[in-house]
């Protein structure tokens, strides 16, 4: 197993091209410019044949179409050239090996063509910025993106040609903050007799140093794992975490990757979550505080004793070298439920329906408090922009001489006294709001039109010519029209609704109201309750 990490390194820094091979699932590329594709060819058991075939796909319409050279595209074992790219180039490129069998995809890319600033020298979506400070030494790097000798090399600053420059990397022996700027190198390459480009920018800022300043210095770029090695229990599932430490500034062509004994997993997006398998996450970029990470989650949805026996390799590719880590599942023992945490779960198993039943009979027998108490904190109105001028139409006994003026008392004095000084709320009562001399049925018709509310303040005297039209009114308008709600004030107690509208019986029973005299005389009484409650929410004053 060592062996093969080892051929693995050889390959990766000292391949026959001496160039990075984009790893990373995503690629953003300008269009064009020269780019390719290529991938690490592997000393493994897949590629010991004498003879195999490498192919290009590139997905479309969700199936591998495969790719034939032609005079821009040109695939060339483990390499898919670009002369130049364009932007129908975008999409989804794998390469498969085959050697007779079914074939292996050995890695995969998603391309995404960038369009082309025609006004600057760069795509501020397509660079990479270095924050250093001043009185340092630095060099810039001219990412290597051609496979021939054959090229020339120019630096920009603000693409404006910076110094003859001509090298791949640009050396700063101090920099200082007029360093700060945005560099594009253009690399020139021949290719059939034309000359092709590409360019990598770096935005670099130069801060001046700050002295005394205490904070804790991470120098060592490199992966960080979590754990090298993890307990892990057969059927259950694990996660395993790499990160990746990048310094003090975003590298846009960093990427981390996970491999299993060498092959690159699926991605969880892909499958099913409730396949039992093995995939990695998408690439997280993170900042904590001036220092940038890149992380990623390998998910093992379902431990098998084979997965024991693995390789879980983190791959980190950064700056045109790579760095692998190695993390191996320990074979963890099964052990029983413990007795204390098996009767804590039986009391609460127990418990949980009792709190459950409680917690249901206080809310319907506190119904209405919580009601009103929600009211109150959410300073809700139901009343605002509805068109309504009055919240309630109060119904009483007028013309029929009652054996008391207790009825008439409480409709003119008792109800305004308490809905409309504490509670804010706008009557409409006939005798105290109904100027003389109109046409009563328009005038009542009108008014109750005008309210949310119906209310109707029942008795055995009730009945009369005018409130038996009230009545009717209100109950056309609550059952036919739905436009008035009507709330019932049992004044005094009746034995027989006989002598009311049968329609009256099709009203909710909720919205009965039963007054029991001095008892409910106190603004905190259950009988106020049970009116607000059935009145519209409305701000105190």
């Amino acid at each position: 197993e060592m062996t093969l990490i080892i051929f693995f390194l050889m390959f990766i820094t000292e391949s026959a091209t001496n160039k990075l091979c984009p790893l990373r699932a995503a690629i953003d590329v300008l269009e064009g410019e020269y780019f390719y594709l290529c991938y690490l060819e592997p000393t493994q058991e897949h590629f010991q044949e004498d003879v195999y075939t490498i192919n290009w796909y590139k997905e479309n319409n969700g199936k591998q179409q495969l790719i034939k050279e032609t005079q821009r595209i040109v695939p060339q074992m483990n390499f898919l050239e670009f002369w130049p790219v364009e932007l129908s180039d975008s999409g989804n490129y794998s390469v498969t090996h085959s050697n007779g069998k079914p074939n292996f995809t050995i890695q995969k890319w998603t391309l995404n063509v960038l369009e082309k600033n025609k006004s600057s020298c760069f795509n501020k979506n397509h660079l990479t910025t270095e924050l250093k400070n001043a009185g340092t030494g630095h060099s810039l790097k001219c990412s290597d993106l051609s496979v021939n000798g054959n090229e020339n090399i120019t630096w920009y600053k603000d693409c404006k040609n910076y110094e003859n420059e001509t090298e791949r990397e640009l050396d700063f022996k101090t920099l200082t903050v007029q360093h700060s700027g945005i560099y594009t190198c253009k690399i020139l390459i021949g290719h059939e007799g034309k000359i092709y480009h590409s360019t990598n920018t770096i935005k670099l800022v130069v801060e001046e140093e700050i002295v005394g300043r205490d904070e804790e210095i991470e120098t060592e770029k490199g992966i960080k794992l979590v754990q090298e090695s993890v307990v892990a229990t057969a059927c259950k599932e694990e996660v395993l975490n790499c990160t990746g430490f990048l310094g003090y500034y975003m590298r846009e062509d960093a990427n981390l990757y996970w491999l299993i004994n060498q092959k690159f997993p699926e991605k969880c997006s892909d499958i099913p979550e409730d396949e039992p398998s093995i995939c990695e996450e998408d690439l997280k970029k993170l900042q904590l505080g001036n220092k940038f990470y890149v992380t990623r989650l390998l998910q093992i949805r379902k431990v098998t004793d084979e997965d024991m026996h693995h390789n879980f390799t983190c791959m980190l590719q950064a700056d045109e070298r790579t760095q692998i880590k190695i993390v191996k599942l320990k074979k963890g023992n099964t052990r029983d439920l413990p007795s204390h945490v098996f009767t804590t779960g039986m009391v609460l198993a127990l418990l949980f329906p009792c709190v459950a039943v409680a917690v249901v009979v206080l809310c319907v027998v506190f119904r209405v408090d919580l009601v009103l108490f929600y009211r109150t904190i959410c300073r809700r109105d139901d009343t605002a922009e509805d068109g309504k001028e009055y919240d309630a139409f109060v119904s009483y006994l007028k013309d029929c001489i009652s054996p008391s003026e207790e009825e008439r008392e409480f409709a003119l004095k008792t109800l305004p006294m308490i809905l409309e000084e504490n509670f804010g709320y706008k009557l409409c009562i006939f005798e105290r709001d109904v100027s003389p001399g109109g046409a009563v049925v328009d005038d009542i018709h009108s008014f109750i039109d005008k309210s949310r509310r119906l209310i109707v303040i029942l008795s055995q005297n009730y009945i009369s010519d005018r409130t038996i039209y009230e009545l009717g009114s209100g109950l056309h308008k609550a059952l036919v029209e739905r436009k008035t709600e009507i709330i019932l004030i049992e004044y005094m107690p009746i034995s027989d609704y006989n002598f009311l509208p049968e329609s009256l019986s099709l009203l909710p029973s909720k919205r009965v109201v039963k007054w029991k005299k001095d008892k409910s005389l106190p603004v905190n009484s259950r009988f106020w309750k049970n009116l607000r409650y059935l009145m519209p929410a409305k701000p105190s004053k």
